[in-house]
């Protein structure tokens, strides 16, 4: 387990320090041997702050190694420092300063996830899609994820959930439209249309995240109301019914839908069925 440090995950300045894991052979890489992880957190980089790292390499240099790890094909796989490697190949640099090391799968992306929350400001859906694959794939508990990476449980936790918002909203999310605070206050809408619409609305500038909050509130009352509605007259029907099957001496069912119903009485022959008709003419 990768400890915490300063309050935010591991502390990246210990990552390029001398460890028991180091494997170092050079201190350099040709750009060519490198390759990015598609697994990484980050799935969509600004050309825009790509080109700004660029000029600073070309003016500074890279200050920072890019750390790697050795992969099975014979080259080296990017744990953090794409936006580097990027920004070297923009420039057409044919190598970089580089730190090796021997990482596991669940190690680099615990890595990964803390550089990008560190330095890059992940959108709320590559975040929660990072803790997710750390807990799905590979089996931590949303308390461990938590203290990797210097957040509450209930901050990961509801992270996770923007996930389960509808396709359209999470596009949003990740375009920046709404913040994550209008996020997580949609997810407290039950109907999928009405928290789309509210959605829409939030992107346009006309909801604050609080605004959002009192809708979603009064939706889930709106439809508890509706709910106590259906049940007084779900009680009435069935009251009915009782009444009924007293006052004839017979089995009463009382079918109904949203417009219309339908009163169902049992008779044993025609006698019966005349008698029947005769006391609800009389009544």
């Amino acid at each position: 387990m990768l400890m915490a440090k300063g309050g935010l995950g591991i502390g990246l300045d210990t990552l390029f320090l001398d460890n028991t894991n180091d494997v170092q052979v050079k201190k350099t890489l040709r750009t060519t041997e490198i390759e990015p992880n598609r697994n990484q957190p980050r799935k969509n980089f600004s050309e825009e702050a790509i080109s700004a790292l660029a000029d600073s390499i070309r003016e500074h240099g890279m200050l920072q190694p890019i750390l790697v790890r050795p992969i099975s094909s014979g080259g080296y796989q990017i744990v953090a420092g794409e936006r580097r490697w990027r920004a070297a190949r923009m420039l057409g640099l044919d190598e970089v300063p580089v730190n090796i090391r021997e990482l596991s799968d669940a190690e680099t992306m615990q890595i990964a996830i803390i550089e990008n929350l560190q330095r890059e400001n992940l959108n709320p859906i590559e975040e929660a899609a990072g803790y997710n694959e750390l807990i799905e794939k590979y089996g931590m508990t949303q308390d461990k994820v938590a203290k990797m990476v210097g957040r509450s449980r209930s901050a990961v936790a509801n992270s996770v959930r923007l996930l389960s918002l509808p396709e359209r909203v999470v596009k949003m999310l990740e375009n920046g439209e709404i913040s994550a605070g209008h996020g997580r206050a949609l997810l407290g809408f039950e109907n999928e249309e009405l928290l789309i619409a509210t959605a829409l609305k939030a992107a346009e500038g006309g909801l604050t995240v609080r605004q959002v909050e009192r809708a979603a509130q009064k939706s889930t009352e709106d439809h508890s109301d509706d709910k106590s509605s259906d049940k007084r007259i779900d009680n009435y029907f069935v009251e009915m019914e009782l009444s009924l099957n007293e006052r004839l001496g017979r089995k009463v069912k009382v079918d109904y839908g949203k417009n219309k119903g339908a009163l169902i009485l049992e008779f044993y022959d025609k006698e019966d069925l005349a008698a029947l008709a005769e006391k609800l003419a009389n009544d």
